[in-house]
């Protein structure tokens, strides 16, 4: 009987941290190709975004892409998050560069196009995640 409560206790906390969760409809435009996956790496903090150490990772075959377009849903709690993606083409789940450093994948950020060869700040694609109505668009850039 008690460990019948304990587990129940245990669903029920889980379901709670769940409940706090929220959807958010990620719409990645201008992939070049369907090759490969997409890995978009979660930050919460500027500090997280410079030293490159993600609050979360999500990847997402990119067999379902449509004339350059692929949709996705992540689970995120409120707050504010920026998200980074690669278009990791060969699968090694990292951004491949040539021998100066231009990356020779492609890369974005949440609801932000970079124009310039600098690395945005976090400032620049962090979103405010809702109760509701969290869309994002990700344009992919290759150079």
């Amino acid at each position: 009987m008690i460990r019948k409560f304990n587990i129940l206790l245990l669903l029920l906390g889980l379901n709670c941290v769940y409940a706090h969760a929220q959807n958010v409809q990620v719409s990645i435009r201008e992939l070049r190709n369907a090759k490969g996956q997409v890995i978009l790496n979660i930050y919460n903090s500027e500090a997280s975004y410079d030293k490159e150490q993600p609050l979360k990772t999500f990847k997402f075959d990119k067999k379902n892409t449509v004339n350059g377009v692929l949709s996705v849903q992540l689970k995120l709690e409120q707050g504010e998050f920026g998200i980074a993606l690669i278009d990791d083409e060969n699968e090694n789940s990292e951004l491949d560069r040539n021998s100066i450093k231009v990356p020779k994948e492609g890369f974005g950020f949440s609801d932000f196009y970079l124009e310039q060869l600098k690395k945005p700040s976090f400032n620049d694609f962090k979103k405010q995640i809702k109760l509701d109505n969290n869309n994002i668009t990700i344009r992919v850039k290759y150079l």
